[in-house]
């Protein structure tokens, strides 16, 4: 197993699919990964199977849904994943950036952290000082956070948007960049490398330098209509959402119930500067690990957590289902090894990249998983597709509205439920692929039909998640 790759698995935070330029959206500035999408293979139509942060990172790390893990949300208890097989089979397991673990610093497998969290943790281990809160202080600054936002005169009405007005290498994103490179450069090459980086951008606050910034203020954005018929047929949790974001300022956004176009273009070009940052950095990054001998053999893994609304539909951040949400942009570079340039439109999660990586370590994936290996799809052998995959998110101190959110989706039709509720989400993806028409209500016989059949559809994949795992913790009876 000496030749085993190194893997290097770069994960963003609330990056939406629509934020590369190679993937048809011309507006963006992304040569790096640009660079990955023509070099390998893209899942174009890969999905998360949770709404936010860490259910969503709780559930690629082991394989499992939420409701298995026990991750609902935010700070449940998450310690261990897949990476301590990794470690155990010989890997030198290092995670730089941002993971969401909790507790933060739990090892999770890994040999070595560098822990960088959420840019403005309020609530949520308010005084957990990561490796950027010591690097800020080493320098003798505070780091840009919400009691500072909060005395602007324009507080109310950015939707998050602020420029970075400390030095640049200490933003973020490219503290993290900078710090997985100089790991890089540093360590001596003994082990195969597992190297997780995780950027904390581009969740908000969304804070680029004033450099990176003026290159999309001037560009004209694309930006979903919203209408007052379609935030009239939304679910009354999404409703409620909508309302508790316009009253709490999570990570330093205050939703506008009715910006206008100048807000949302500032806010959506704010958002991806911060893209176009990390894409500088991932370019460095694959610098480092060229000049070093790792990209001999290595795959390289690049994607996000879950995306962002930025107004989108009327809604801030994440905790709705909307494909902005759940479509992830999701590559995997290994020339010589996978495809270049490939486009696989297969509908899959991304919680399948799991196994995959286990299979490309040589361990074999537990037979209880809930992940399916994509392995066989990126070496171009006929492997099935998913017919369905599926989100979820619990009720937190964000979404309020309902104890529990469910997603189907197939490749056609879209179906979110919403637990002891009447009301929910149905969408012909073909006809509507916006997602602005709810046709939960609709008498269409089509329409009828179909939301039976994905209800159906929830209902069998529940039972046979049960069946599957039901000896998953069985040393624990």
């Amino acid at each position: 197993m000496a030749d085993r790759p190194n893997i290097i698995f770069i994960i963003t935070d609330q990056q939406r699919f629509d934020t590369i330029a190679e993937l048809g959206f011309p507006h963006m500035e992304t040569p790096h990964l640009d660079r990955l999408v023509r070099e390998g293979t893209t899942l174009t139509n890969c999905h998360v199977t949770a709404a936010s942060c860490a259910p969503s990172r709780a559930s690629l790390f082991t394989g499992y849904y939420p409701h298995t893990t026990g991750v609902l949300k935010n700070a449940d208890l998450w310690q261990h994943s897949w990476i301590e097989s990794l470690n155990e089979s010989g890997y030198r397991c290092v995670n730089i950036g941002k993971m969401h673990t909790y507790p933060y610093h739990t090892p999770l497998g890994f040999h070595e952290r560098y822990v960088v969290e959420n840019k403005d943790r309020y609530l949520e281990e308010r005084y957990y000082f990561d490796e950027w809160d010591k690097a800020l202080r080493a320098r003798g600054l505070v780091k840009q956070q919400r009691e500072q936002y909060r005395t602007r005169d324009d507080y109310q009405e950015a939707l998050g948007a602020f420029l970075w007005e400390l030095p640049e290498d200490l933003h973020s994103d490219m503290f993290v960049g900078e710090m997985a490179k100089w790991w890089i450069d540093s360590y001596p090459q003994t082990e195969p490398l597992f190297l997780q980086i995780g950027f904390p951008g581009p969740h908000p606050p969304y804070d680029p330098t004033p450099e990176y910034a003026e290159k999309y203020l001037d560009k004209e954005l694309p930006l979903l209509e919203v209408t007052q018929e379609e935030l009239d047929n939304q679910p009354a949790a999404f409703k409620e959402l909508r309302q508790h974001n316009n009253e709490v300022d999570h990570d330093s956004v205050v939703l506008d119930l009715n910006p206008t176009e100048e807000q949302r273009h500032r806010q959506r070009a704010y958002y991806l500067a911060n893209v176009t940052m990390i894409d500088q950095k991932v370019g460095e990054i694959l610098e480092s690990l060229e000049r070093k001998g790792y990209l001999e053999n290595s795959v390289v893994i690049f994607t996000s957590d879950h995306g962002d609304c930025l107004t989108d539909h009327g809604h801030s951040q994440k905790w709705t289902m909307y494909d902005i949400i759940t479509r992830m942009p999701t590559i995997v570079w290994s020339p010589g090894r996978f495809e270049a340039g490939r486009r696989y439109d297969g509908l899959c999660s991304q919680f399948d990249l799991g196994p995959m990586i286990l299979e490309l370590a040589g361990i074999t994936p537990p037979a209880d998983m809930e992940a399916q290996s994509l392995l066989p799809v990126l070496e171009g052998k006929d492997a099935p597709e998913r017919e369905y995959v599926f989100a979820e998110q619990a009720k937190d101190g964000i979404l309020t509205g309902t104890e529990f959110m469910t997603m189907v989706r197939s490749r056609d039709w879209k179906l979110v439920h919403f637990l002891g509720e009447d009301d929910g989400q149905l969408f012909d993806l073909k006809a509507d692929p916006d997602e602005v028409v709810n046709l939960w209500n609709s008498d269409d016989p089509e329409h009828v039909a179909r939301k039976r059949e994905l209800l159906d559809a929830l209902r069998e994949w529940r039972m046979e998640s049960q069946l599957k795992t039901k000896d998953l913790f069985a040393q624990h009876r």
